[in-house]
């Protein structure tokens, strides 16, 4: 299965996903930013269409923003922006999102991420603070279940722990060194290249899958003997990475801490929600066919091993 899954791309989208904004002055009259993923030089043909009339009061201005096209204009909303329907064209003929943000005059906001699948939405009349958790817990969700590189890790962390009590520590310990710099790294307090995180994040990978090897052979290392230790410094690393992937989201200004913790939240669920299920299918295999030969015991880290360190490969050549 992981040498099947090194076929497909690890993201979950073919591109980052698409970024509008919206943020009321006067009544009615709105100030535009539109973020559009690029593929080479071109931008995806992606446009918000609102069901009302909007009158632009101002020409469009378009420049380049890490791989996206950046457009800001102003509109005047010719009907109330509440109760319309609004449309990203283009979104159900791609594999990306569009996350979409309103931030009306009174102070209210309304937070929506649309999708191929469901490319409109109806602005309510009333808008409510459970968007943006809703919203970013989802993310947060998808993000590590389709990150195969941070799956990776911690299925070598199950791995090298054998389950129990110091695979319990283990995770604890990447938790809450991810969470730290998740938090530190978003906020704007620490910024790190995200090259080379994303290069040691592979490397971290193949160190893991080393030392099953070793364990494996009667040799125990420091990550078998105290894994959280290994956990914890290699979670500080796959937090900045976590922190690149939702700078790259976009976060709804003013509520940059709700949009954290959820998406930090999301996280969590996910991770747990994967290790519950290897150990589910590895307890079904067990009680299935027996106790697997001692070498199919090296099949795993090898598989796990070989992938990551393609990965560290591609990732320094990208620099």
């Amino acid at each position: 299965m992981l040498l099947l899954s090194a076929a497909v791309p690890a993201g979950a989208h073919e591109l980052r996903p698409a970024y509008l904004e919206l943020r009321e002055g006067d009544v009615g009259r709105f100030a535009v930013s539109w973020k559009t993923p690029m593929r080479g030089d071109r931008r995806l043909a992606l446009s918000p269409e609102f069901s009302g009339p909007m009158e632009a009061s101002s020409p469009v201005v378009t420049r380049s923003a890490r791989g996206a096209a950046l457009q800001t204009w102003s509109v005047r909303a010719v009907e109330p922006l509440r109760g319309q329907t609004l449309r990203v064209a283009g979104l159900e003929a791609t594999m990306t999102d569009a996350l979409v943000r309103i931030e009306f005059a009174d102070g209210s906001q309304w937070t929506r991420r649309l999708t191929p699948r469901e490319p409109t939405a109806v602005i309510p009349e009333r808008t409510s603070q459970a968007a943006v958790a809703r919203v970013y817990f989802g993310l947060g969700v998808e993000h590590i279940l389709l990150g195969l590189d941070h799956l990776l890790f911690v299925l070598a962390l199950l791995l090298v722990t054998r389950g129990g009590p110091k695979l319990i520590g283990a995770v604890t310990a990447f938790t809450a060194a991810h969470s730290l710099t998740l938090g530190v790294a978003t906020l704007g307090f620490v910024h790190v290249p995200a090259q080379p995180v994303e290069a040691v994040i592979a490397a971290s990978i193949v160190l893991v899958a080393a030392e099953i090897v070793r364990s494996r052979q009667g040799h125990n290392g420091l990550t078998a003997r105290a894994p959280w230790v290994v956990a914890f410094a290699f979670g500080l690393l796959h937090g900045f990475g976590f922190a690149g992937a939702l700078r790259e989201l976009g976060l709804p200004e003013g509520q940059v801490p709700a949009a954290l913790l959820f998406f930090n939240l999301g996280v969590e669920a996910g991770q747990l929600a994967f290790l519950a299920a290897v150990l589910v299918v590895a307890a079904a295999v067990r009680r299935l066919a027996g106790a697997p030969p001692r070498w199919m015991e090296l099949v795993p880290p090898y598989a796990i091993g070989i992938l990551a360190t393609f990965w560290v490969i591609q990732r320094v050549a990208a620099f």
